[in-house]
């Protein structure tokens, strides 16, 4: 992956621990002003107390020292509060505190940024964030597409992508499939490669996504979420002004719970829930009966109970998983079908309640 020597930096650095507060010093927020060079030289800042071991100076340079790629170490340590023989930090964080949650900034070029999220896996989340993406595209739009699940990433392969990202002039240039641009770790790891990381690499991965990747102008940016509430979510709406949350759900009551609390993880972050979305609501006969293989009803409760409006119920399709499966979106693969017209529908609805950008619709290209 380009540049993810931050990430392993701040990997080795997660295993720096601080016996007084019994945490890790990027969890603690020791380090400040972390930087990596495309030349592997890191300088950072360690804030260290009077209280603290002096050898974990050493530890950190030594930790970052042995990080392939890396050529450099330069480590500033500072006293959080006052001198003490060395500079005075300008943090007002404390080792061992809490530090305050970093403000979202404004990235114009990406449009309107979306949440797609759930509360559970199983939902079929990625797969609606992936037709939402293309049908979007597909009335001439802009469009982007971040995996932001990084545990596992399945963008790639339901958009039937393989192969690295190029870099050019230290900007990663997004691939481009069915009229979507398109990033993912999937993209850059083996596809068997167990992603084992804690919170802060996650963290820094998401961020290296949002500012490093060359989106270009667009009019509509959505982000496929991991499902929860975890690392991903705090770091997406931390990090850059979110339009508004797509919440995918099925119409069972676990996922409904599931759900619920998703959503409201965003209402306390200050992001609008734009409405409910619900997969895998009904098999459609060849006779045109509705079966309700998952329960019924759920998807508008959920609505009910967060005063949102139920934005499009999807239902099961035989033949859509194997579209899935080889890299062609339902939209694309089966525009006619019911679940595509329902996935369109959705997409109008979102748009009316985001609205910008331009809409030409354009022919189906197989």
């Amino acid at each position: 992956m380009p540049n993810t020597l931050e990430a392993r930096v701040a990997g080795a650095l997660t295993n720096i621990r601080n016996p007084r507060v019994d945490n890790d010093v990027i969890s603690a927020g020791m380090i400040q002003d972390l930087t990596v060079g495309d030349d592997g030289r890191v300088s950072f800042t360690l804030l260290l107390g009077r209280e603290d071991p002096a050898t974990m100076v050493r530890e950190a340079r030594t930790a970052v020292r042995e990080v392939e790629g890396v050529t450099e170490v330069k480590v500033k340590v500072m006293e959080p509060g006052g001198p003490a023989g060395e500079p005075q930090s300008q943090a007002k964080a404390q080792p061992g505190s809490v530090p305050p949650p970093p403000q979202p900034t404004e990235l114009p070029n990406l449009g309107h940024i979306l949440a797609v999220s759930s509360g559970k896996g199983g939902v079929g989340k990625s797969t609606v964030a992936s037709n939402l993406a293309v049908s979007l595209a597909r009335q001439g739009l802009s469009v982007g597409l971040m995996d932001g699940d990084v545990y596992g990433p399945n963008i790639p392969r339901m958009f039937g992508v393989t192969g690295q990202p190029r870099v050019e002039g230290q900007r990663i240039i997004p691939l481009e499939a069915h009229g979507v641009k398109l990033m993912s770790l999937g993209l850059m790891i083996e596809r068997d490669a167990p992603a084992i990381w804690r919170g802060p690499i996650i963290v820094k991965i998401l961020q290296q996504f949002l500012r490093d990747v060359d989106w270009g102008q667009l009019d509509y940016f959505l982000v496929d979420l991991p499902p929860g509430t975890g690392d991903a979510q705090l770091s997406l709406v931390q990090t850059v002004q979110v339009r508004g949350a797509l919440i995918i759900t099925t119409p069972q009551e676990v996922a409904i719970g599931d759900g619920l609390r998703g959503a409201k993880m965003f209402e306390k972050v200050n992001v609008p829930v734009l409405g409910i979305i619900e997969n895998m609501s009904f098999f459609l006969t060849p006779t045109g009966e509705r079966i309700s293989i998952f329960s019924s009803g759920g998807g508008q409760k959920l609505a009910d109970e967060l005063g949102v409006p139920l934005l499009g119920q999807i239902p099961l399709q035989a033949g859509m998983t194997d579209l899935a499966d080889a890299g062609t979106p339902i939209v694309v693969g089966e525009p006619e079908s019911p679940a595509a017209k329902a996935i369109e529908a959705i997409v109008q609805e979102v748009r009316k309640k985001v609205g910008g950008g331009k809409s030409v619709k354009l022919p189906i290209v197989g």
